[in-house]
């Protein structure tokens, strides 16, 4: 477990002086500490239409829009993380990604998913809502198919980071990777992006760095709750990183072929076929220590099993 990780989640039974004492012994020893990921700062996915996700992703959910073209269009969820789409003349392979949103606010942001007429992902039950072992999540469609979830836990703090929009929206939190390779692209997120993880498998894991948990999954599994195919979608993804000196050790460790473009505190490459960016952002670094993130800490989802995202 890293240390800086430790105290920040032991802060959590902390009052008081010690709490203070705690605080201040954190933030000198955040000085220490180098951090790698930090979040997700861009997704980057494919559409067959434009004005069918400016529909649903602003008009429906509220995401304002920060750029668009013809072809083009990208959304601010929350101040540090955007969402883009590029219109495409191919079928589209749907994905999966996590937004998370305050606890105490849950239920008023399902009430407003249910308003929006969304394409609500239902269990077998006929229930949209999910409740597990702290925590609850929804899942919902676009137009192209790509698979939303809005989910809370009881443990984050919900000073830290203010919810954004009328989605109420936190962070990105997830995004899934269906693969073949499970093992290796597990083992390159942590070896080349310094991520973690805790319990492993062969056919799921989170892996971790900061506040993005990255799914690396079978693509023999199914996403739930509707058991859609775990196909690997067309994306790009960027991680917002903390330190240039970072994004060099990774420019090192990759051979010529993996690299597809750089620039200052910028790195574009291609890995196990997904495209990633790795780029220095003003993304505060102790935030997730902040919040506290136990999956930042152990590694693993506290109350959810690997059968609660796949199947």
């Amino acid at each position: 477990m890293d240390r800086f990780y430790q105290k920040a989640y032991r802060m959590l039974g902390s009052t008081g002086r010690s709490a203070a004492n705690e605080s201040k012994k954190l933030d000198d020893e955040r000085k220490d500490v180098t951090m790698v990921i930090t979040h997700f700062a861009d997704l980057e996915l494919l559409t067959v239409s434009i004005e069918g996700v400016k529909q649903c992703y602003l008009d429906q959910l509220g995401f304002p829009v920060v750029d668009q073209s013809e072809d083009f269009i990208r959304f601010r969820p929350a101040p540090h993380v955007t969402l883009t789409f590029r219109e495409s003349h191919e079928p589209v392979s749907p994905a999966h990604f996590a937004f998370e949103v305050p606890y105490s606010q849950f239920d008023a942001v399902v009430r407003a998913v249910r308003s929006r007429k969304l394409l609500l992902a239902r269990w077998p039950d006929g229930s949209d809502v999910n409740a597990f072992d702290g925590g609850k999540n929804i899942y919902f469609r676009d137009g192209d198919g790509h698979l939303l979830e809005w989910i809370c836990h009881s443990y984050i703090r919900e000073d830290v980071i203010a919810p954004h929009g009328a989605s109420k929206v936190l962070y990105m939190r997830e995004v899934g990777f269906p693969i073949g390779d499970v093992n290796g692209f597990r083992e390159w997120l942590k070896s080349a992006l310094g991520m973690k993880t805790k319990e492993e498998s062969d056919t799921f894991n989170f892996v971790v760095g900061g506040t993005a948990h990255a799914i690396a999954a079978s693509t023999g599994r199914r996403w739930i709750p509707i058991g859609m195919h775990a196909l690997p979608p067309n994306m790009t993804v960027t991680f917002g990183v903390s330190e240039a000196s970072f994004i060099e050790r990774v420019r090192a460790s990759l051979q010529a072929h993996e690299v597809v473009a750089e620039s200052d505190g910028e790195l574009h490459l291609m890995k196990y076929g997904y495209r990633f960016r790795l780029r220095c952002t003003s993304f505060d670094p102790g935030i997730p220590a902040r919040l506290p993130l136990p999956i930042s800490i152990e590694g693993k989802e506290e109350g959810r099993s690997d059968d609660q995202e796949l199947v």
